[in-house]
């Protein structure tokens, strides 16, 4: 119903007239310091919200990017539909943006994606955590059977464009070095066409799972084959804190504060992914040093408490500006 006007349909998608009643209902009641929303879809619900002494704006991604992205990998008419919503959703966000004070993102790359807006305003990357209790390495390095696994929801196009892309393109030559090497493919709601890699020998398309740590248990590799990501893919958090060695495209590791080669392995086409992937099936010495890094690495630079003091400090110092500014605005009146 959206798309024939200027609002973007995942906007309206997210459109709801009761909630909208609840928030403004709860602002009656109650006198609050600070809004802050999380994506930019629900900003709507902050907009007839008077009084907030700071508002802060927590992008995530920048969605307008990834419709485009789509639009770029989509036959007509999806690719038409991807590029209006594209277009629609970026004019939504710089308006957005406006409104706000303080706006907070989850990688440099996305924060150099909001730059491009031209709304100067101050911009705080806050990285996605993991749960390094819940994800412990059972065994530091993997299993010792050459099995490879993707974790992921089946039913997300930028996860079934990469997969299949892996299965198709580099999985052939792995069984060939490789016969006994084997791939899994956890995740909920599979497509058809993933369904149908299950006639090929030796994958595995498990469908929804209560609890993905042992099917990691018995991987030696983890991969992230996406050729479209945009901000944090967590799947390669989950896998580094668990101890697995992870092979990943240039597009799905950008969103990581790792280092290629000593925390995962980025791999640029298929050749170089299936290079990546048997180096390591081949070498547990090196499956070992790099899944060691790897998950020191996610306790240092992707862990909710360190992430959560990031996000005390914006709200700290927004708070303190806005009193400030009170206080200015107060005596300036006076005089």
């Amino acid at each position: 119903m959206a798309l024939p006007t200027s609002v973007p349909s995942s906007v309206a998608y997210f459109g709801s007239s009761r909630l909208r009643s609840r928030v403004e209902a709860a602002w009656q009641r109650k006198k609050f310091d600070a809004v802050m929303v999380h994506c930019a879809f629900v900003a709507q619900y902050t907009l007839g919200l008077h009084g907030p002494a700071l508002r802060i704006l927590d992008y995530g991604d920048m969605d307008s990017a990834k419709w485009m992205d789509y639009a770029e990998h989509r036959r007509f008419p999806l690719s038409a539909g991807y590029a209006i919503e594209s277009r629609k959703l970026r004019r939504y966000e710089r308006e957005m943006a406006k409104r706000f004070d303080r706006i907070t993102i989850t990688t440099q790359g996305e924060k150099e994606e909001f730059k491009t807006l031209g709304v100067p305003k101050p911009c705080t990357v806050i990285p996605n955590g993991v749960d390094g209790n819940f994800f412990q390495p059972a065994k530091m390095g993997g299993g010792t059977k050459p099995n490879i696994v993707f974790l992921g929801r089946m039913d997300y196009f930028p996860n079934i464009d990469g997969v299949l892309w892996f299965v198709r393109e580099v999985y052939p030559g792995i069984r060939r070095a490789m016969p006994s090497a084997e791939l899994q493919i956890v995740g909920a709601d599979p497509s058809k066409e993933i369904l149908r890699l299950r006639g090929i020998e030796g994958v595995t398309v498990t469908g929804f799972v209560k609890d993905v740590r042992p099917y990691l248990t018995e991987a030696a590799v983890a991969i992230a084959p996406l050729r479209i990501a945009r901000g944090t893919q967590n799947k390669i958090l989950e896998c580094m804190a668990a101890g697995i060695p992870v092979v990943s495209t240039p597009q799905a590791a950008k969103g990581i504060q790792a280092v290629a080669g000593e925390h995962i392995v980025v791999a640029d086409g298929a050749a170089e992914t299936g290079r990546g992937v048997l180096e390591l099936l081949g070498d547990p010495a090196r499956r070992v040093k790099i899944a060691t890094a790897a998950r020191a690495q996610v306790e240092r630079a992707h862990s909710w408490p360190e992430s959560m003091k990031i996000l005390d400090a914006v709200f700290a110092e927004g708070i303190s500006e806005a009193a400030s500014e009170d206080v200015a605005i107060t005596t300036e009146s006076r005089s």
